[in-house]
């Protein structure tokens, strides 16, 4: 069977399980390698890089693509927005007074002024430039029936989502590709093994009937929101009415609840310099492969296949002697940037990057 339940410790089966990159940013466009703090009030790093979301009903996208680059270019601000008929998700980054200024425009669009969105800082600006683009979906899903604005589960806020999960009517599902899942999840979830979200709708078509066998409730979650989100639109529109989703994702939910009460094992994978949080958003031990760009755990940065920028366990036999020549020289010039206090090109985000996300 291609699910499985289980607690999963940390680093189980990385090697095994991360395989192909797959679609690999899949919730709110957060930059990668940035000295980042989650304190804004107290942290003197000048640039405040926002990611939001919003599912919401757009009926020409295209029309407000221009006033928005213009707003965004106007102020300073870079990064990556995402305008879909369903809403709007990305990142972007600025000084406080810009990104104030921005949020207000964009909280300004059709159906956006709750937009939430979650902080952090960097010493630097982290993207090159603005980009606003148009999209079929903000986060990819394929399934073109699918309303995550007009139906949606229920949301469960972080302290009463132990009190849900533990109720034996109901079925967990983590909505996370397989190489997230490897690096922790939540007590009892049922993990699909999947490598892109584009993934989950048939897994659960081919699974519903053992998923729902003696459940009356299904209560899914990801890192930031935004896939579970749009997953319960899923299950909503192939029928199934009790579907509940965690509100601000993992990442609220190990933020909120003390770590003497939660029920996650393991670590949280992030799409940022951290590469894995933990209970009060604490780093983790994960470390990431800037050659195929997935965890590394401890153990395996034990492994003789583990080289700091060149190659890990998931990737070297996918990998060239002449690809490991690259990153390795790549990998020496961020070093010497480093040390000269500079930063070196390919340390900052990729555009394509923010580009191919769907993340939260």
């Amino acid at each position: 069977m291609a699910f499985r339940e289980r607690k999963l410790r940390v680093g189980e089966t990385a090697e095994k399980r991360r395989g192909a990159a797959g679609e690999r940013r899949p919730d709110a466009l957060q930059p990668r390698r940035l000295p980042l703090s989650r304190n804004p009030v107290s942290d003197p790093l000048p640039i405040r890089v926002v990611a939001l979301y919003r599912f919401t009903t757009f009926d020409d996208p295209a029309a407000l693509r221009g006033p928005l680059a213009q707003t965004c270019c106007s102020l300073g601000v870079k990064g990556t927005l995402l305008l879909a008929p369903e809403g709007i998700n990305g990142t972007i980054a600025g000084t406080d007074a810009a990104i104030d200024s921005a949020l207000a425009a964009i909280r300004a669009l059709p159906g956006c002024a709750a937009l939430e969105h979650k902080e952090s800082r960097a010493a630097t600006m982290p993207f090159h430039r603005m980009k606003v683009r148009l999209k079929r979906e903000i986060v990819t899903m394929g399934e073109p029936h699918v309303d995550p604005v007009g139906q949606v589960g229920t949301y469960v806020a972080p302290e009463d989502w132990n009190a849900l999960i533990a109720d034996p009517e109901v079925v967990l599902i983590d909505t996370r590709n397989a190489y997230e899942v490897a690096v922790g999840t939540f007590q009892g979830a049922i993990d699909p093994a999947t490598d892109s979200f584009r993934d989950f709708p048939s897994w659960f078509r081919d699974h519903r009937d053992t998923l729902l066998a003696g459940k009356s409730k299904v209560a899914m979650f990801c890192t930031g929101g935004i896939r579970c989100e749009k997953a319960t639109a899923l299950l909503r529109a192939e029928g199934v009415d009790a579907v509940y989703h965690l509100k601000g994702g993992i990442l609220k939910y190990l933020e909120e609840v003390p770590e003497a009460d939660s029920r996650w094992n393991g670590e949280c994978f992030v799409f940022d310099q951290r590469v894995a949080v933990g209970h009060a958003l604490a780093p983790g031990s994960h470390a990431l492969c800037h050659a195929c760009r997935m965890p590394v755990s401890v153990a395996d940065q034990g492994s003789p296949l583990y080289e700091e920028g060149v190659s890990c366990p998931a990737c070297y036999h996918q990998r060239s002697d002449e690809d490991r020549a690259r990153y390795a020289e790549r990998h020496r010039q961020e070093k010497l940037a480093e040390a000269r206090g500079e930063e070196h090109v390919g340390a900052t985000i990729s555009d394509r990057g923010v580009e191919a996300a769907d993340r939260a």
